[in-house]
């Protein structure tokens, strides 16, 4: 295991919040069911000597007597979670949030990204890695800055729009740009095509349904009036701007090209080599990058700005 990252003020303040919102960590799960996969309670050792080992602890204190404190999960040395490898809290974290524990909900939303927004500063977060009967499955993994300050931007114009397949597409990126670089290339035109027909009809422009992505864009641009022809600063600026404004039409053929290469949506020869993370990244970045600054562009001129 390596190094611990995750400091001891972290820790306190996730404890802390379980603690005053009285969450239950177990869920739906009794204390044994959850902890054993994570610990092999048989394994562990008793403090009591009528039994032989861990889990007849929990069944005295918390079935029996019920004399430890809800929380008392928190504190026991022999779990590790005050300052154990911060593997063994991050799998105990991310167990919180798997749906056998608790349905996918508000409250489990809410407490998700309350414990990513203690685990970011120490560069670790918990993302969705897989599915059960639809329901995702929890994983930590270490926070890639650059990365996550882009995918948060985009959420927040998911949010803005109360859009939920926006949203979806973003937790769809996230997720596969490093298990499924493929599938994070081909949501990344998806983000932007959606972006920009959301604009468009917003504004009553008019798009054809088989427009590709690079169309899509223009049409956005000369919409939001930020096509080259539109800039009007004087002098050697304008050259600059124009040439900026003039390569976003080349982002999203990039993007395209791209796509058809290494993304999802085409079938591929059986010799096809699959993508490396980091051409998911740069799609993922790019998309991001383009798509908030036409919403934002979109959001300013709607208040007159």
């Amino acid at each position: 295991m390596s190094e611990n990252t995750i400091s001891e003020l972290t820790r306190r303040d996730i404890f802390d919040f379980i603690r005053n919102n009285r969450i239950g960590w177990a869920g739906r799960l009794t204390e044994v069911e959850f902890l054993d996969p994570l610990y092999s309670l048989g394994n562990l050792p008793s403090t009591d000597r009528r039994f032989s080992d861990f889990a007849g602890d929990i069944w005295q204190h918390r079935v029996n007597n019920s004399d430890w404190d809800d929380d008392w999960v928190l504190t026991d040395p022999r779990l590790g979670l005050e300052s154990g490898p911060d593997e063994i809290l991050l799998a105990f974290l991310s167990k919180m949030l798997h749906p056998t524990v608790r349905p996918y909900n508000d409250e489990a939303r809410r407490i998700l990204d309350t414990f990513n927004g203690y685990l970011a500063p120490d560069g670790w977060e918990i993302v969705e890695r897989e599915h059960i009967s639809g329901r995702p499955v929890f994983a930590a993994r270490k926070r890639i800055a650059s990365a996550a300050l882009a995918l948060d931007h985009a959420r927040a114009v998911a949010i803005t729009l109360n859009a939920e397949y926006i949203d979806q597409q973003i937790t769809r990126m996230q997720v596969a740009i490093e298990d499924d670089p493929e599938l994070a290339i081909g949501t990344a035109k998806e983000f932007l095509e959606t972006i920009c027909k959301t604009i468009l009809t917003a504004r009553g422009g008019a798009y054809d349904k088989d427009d590709d992505l690079s169309r899509l864009v223009k049409l956005t641009l000369k919409k939001l009036r930020l096509t080259a022809e539109d800039a009007s600063v004087d002098g050697v600026a304008l050259n600059v701007i124009r040439r900026v404004l003039g390569s976003l039409g080349s982002v999203a053929q990039g993007l395209a090209e791209l796509r058809n290469l290494h993304g999802t949506g085409h079938g591929k020869s059986a010799w096809h080599q699959s993508a490396e993370p980091r051409y998911a990244r740069l799609a993922v970045g790019a998309a991001i990058a383009l798509g908030v600054f036409l919403f934002d562009a979109h959001s300013a001129n709607e208040q007159g700005s």
